[in-house]
Order: structure tokens, then C-alpha cells, then sequence
């Protein structure tokens, strides 16, 4: 299983994901610790702003791409409705990529 996850940040701002363990991968950038995202780091994360999970590594890696070059204004739209994914992505339609709102942030961190 591979997750795609966008966090909110202190700031406001957002850093979008991918990873195949997603409560290691979140304690790691809510820690700063070393394996963190340089931005994470330097932007202290306070929670789940969205959170994908797909059966492919393809999948993820393609999401996240696509997720991280959207305006600000359209990651927010699909915060809002995780589930739209395949409407803002309609050449990802070959993946199942489902919108995970049972994993909690309190159960990362």
C-alpha cells in the first residue's frame, strides 16, 4: 500500500507526499528529524490536510506530482473533497486511488 498526503503546515502552507509507511513518514517531518523534507524542517507541520492511498507505487508517485503542481487555490478544492481526485486527474483513472480519512494525525505524531 502507498499513501499520498498533503499537510498543513504552521504557516498555512501545504507539503504534499508520498510513502509506503504513512505513520513513520509523518512522525518524521512532525519531528524534523533527519529523513524530513528539507521544507518540513523548516515548516513545522500541525496536521492531515488531505490523504490518498492506492495499491500503486506508480500511482502515488504520479498523484504526487500532479497534487504539488496545482495552484494553491485548486489543492484547497481538493482538500475540501479528497474523493474528486479522478476529477482533477482524469489520465490517473487507471488507479484505484481511494481517499483515507480513518488514518489520524494524533496517531502519527
Amino acid at each position: 500500500m502507498f499513501w499520498v498526503y498533503t499537510l498543513w503546515c504552521e504557516d498555512g502552507s501545504l507539503y504534499t507526499g508520498f510513502t509506503d509507511d504513512i505513520k513513520r513518514r509523518i512522525h518524521i517531518h512532525y519531528h524534523q528529524l533527519k529523513a524530513a523534507a528539507k521544507y518540513t524542517k523548516s515548516h513545522k507541520v500541525t496536521g492531515i490536510a488531505a490523504l490518498w492511498k492506492t495499491e500503486s507505487e506508480t500511482a502515488a508517485r504520479k498523484l504526487e506530482f500532479r497534487i504539488k503542481r496545482l495552484e494553491r487555490s485548486k489543492k484547497l478544492l481538493l482538500i475540501e473533497k479528497p474523493e474528486r481526485a479522478a476529477e482533477f486527474f482524469p489520465e490517473l483513472s487507471e488507479f484505484a486511488i481511494i481517499p483515507d480519512p480513518e488514518t489520524k494525525f494524533e496517531d502519527c505524531i
